[in-house]
């Protein structure tokens, strides 16, 4: 992979962490009432998202960087996921109160956080 790969990987996950960096800390700090707008969120789960998302831009940096660790903190946010991702469907089993679009959420935010992590390694693996 080349140095205009490395940049379009680092471009799009940088689309994805601000996305994600925004909508979590608004759900959080209750900004633009967007808290309201999503309904029955779960905080543990907006609270990994934000706390993926600033993994996500260590791993940026990284990149960026072309520093072999980077892909580390990605694989660390996956499975920050999952791990939420098991404890959150406890917790819908158990009858918590939630939205039923979260479940698909979750597993879209693995899947791509898989794909980045990926994509980072052989990237940062090609270049050193």
């Amino acid at each position: 992979m080349n140095k205009y790969t490395k940049y379009g990987i680092g471009i799009v996950l940088t689309a994805f962490t601000l996305l994600t960096l925004f909508l979590s800390t608004s759900v959080i700090f209750d900004l633009f009432e967007i808290r309201a707008k999503e309904g029955n969120y779960v905080m543990f789960v907006v609270v990994a998202n934000f706390i993926s998302s600033l993994l996500y831009l260590v791993s940026i940096s990284g990149l960026l960087k072309d520093e072999k660790w980077s892909y580390k903190p990605m694989l660390i946010a996956a499975l920050l996921l999952v791990i939420t991702q098991m404890v959150f469907l406890n917790y819908v089993n158990n009858g918590g109160v939630h939205e039923t679009r979260t479940i698909g959420a979750m597993f879209f935010r693995i899947s791509v956080t898989l794909i980045f992590t990926a994509l980072i390694y052989f990237q940062t693996k090609k270049t050193k």
